[in-house]
């Protein structure tokens, strides 16, 4: 989810669900250790829970992210060891890491040495020509060996070679049932099922399964309204909940802070364009703010334009 789940889109999901654990961008060790910190790894309190996800292949350099990230207060830290961009590959980490097994082993023992909060890994099927059936539970042994106790794992093999990052969100077959068998065969550990997964009905079904968790990427960004606003009753039991409305004027107070530090409001809106995808107004919702909340002028009058798209509609 690099370039989608910055700070703002995490403050809006949090407003949509109490319950579910948030991710940051994948940040690379060395970016923490040599680029702007507060930028990188700041985040707003209300986040919480929230998870950093770290990119890199070098024990000492995640160490010493690490330890820079623990000041900042996550309440998980996640090495990614599943993301096919053509940046990680030259950079040896991401779904690369996957032919290294002892190597991320050795990356997480010096993480979890360092880290207040549990170190977990992100993770594929398998890469190119490897076999999954093989691949897969030799990685989990390994991994957690060196005390990893926790895998979201995108049920997808990566295919470095041939496909690019898009394609590899879409083109290599799921292989759902490969990852429930892991947590049969590895009933210690606590494994989350990723990929393709696009409603609460699939992820109900995955936890009904024994699958311990359901990382969703896409659908939740895509649809936040109908995924996010309903997580805490479906999956927790939650009887809090909020209409989307609500949540836009929820969003008011921290996107006028925004906008008084300087900030666009094009930079938290996009984030928001598909609150109320498949309800009556949507259409007018995006496209009012899409062609006018760019501008460096455009303000909180933009968003009140965009919502009354959908006011007096059912849209809660």
């Amino acid at each position: 989810m690099m370039d989608w789940t910055d700070r703002h889109c995490r403050v809006f999901h949090r407003v949509l669900s109490r319950r579910a654990l948030l991710y940051t961008e994948m940040v690379t060790a060395p970016a923490v250790i040599h680029g702007d910190r507060a930028r990188l790894l700041g985040h707003d309190d209300c986040e919480h829970p929230v998870a950093l996800q770290l990119g890199g292949s070098d024990p000492a350099e995640l160490a010493q992210a690490t330890r820079i990230a623990a000041d900042f207060g996550y309440d998980e830290i996640n090495l990614n060891v599943g993301c096919p961009s053509d940046r990680v590959q030259s950079g040896c980490f991401g779904a690369v890491l996957m032919e290294r097994p002892g190597l991320v082993a050795d990356c997480v023992a010096a993480m979890i040495a360092e880290s207040p909060v549990e170190v977990t890994v992100k993770c594929r099927i398998g890469v190119d020509e490897q076999i999954p059936e093989t691949v897969l539970p030799d990685f989990l042994e390994t991994v957690s060996a060196a005390g990893v106790r926790r895998f979201a794992i995108h049920a997808r093999k990566a295919w470095l070679q041939g496909l690019s990052p898009k394609e590899n969100r879409d083109v290599p077959p799921l292989d759902y049932p490969l990852v429930a068998q892991m947590k049969r065969d590895f009933p210690q550990l606590h494994l989350s099922i990723n990929g393709g997964i696009a409603s609460l009905d699939q992820a109900q079904d995955f936890l009904a399964q024994g699958l311990d968790g359901v990382m969703l990427g896409r659908a939740a960004y895509h649809d936040p309204g109908g995924v996010l606003i309903e997580a805490d009753r479906r999956i927790w039991g939650d009887d809090r909940q909020i209409s989307r409305p609500a949540a836009v004027e929820a969003m008011r107070p921290y996107i006028a802070a925004h906008l008084q530090a300087g900030g666009r409001l094009h930079q938290i809106t996009r984030h928001m364009l598909g609150l109320f995808h498949g309800q009556p107004g949507a259409r007018g919702w995006r496209r009012v703010l899409s062609e006018r909340g760019h501008g460096a002028e455009a303000g909180l009058e933009v968003l009140e334009a965009a919502l009354a798209q959908v006011s007096g509609q059912a849209a809660a």
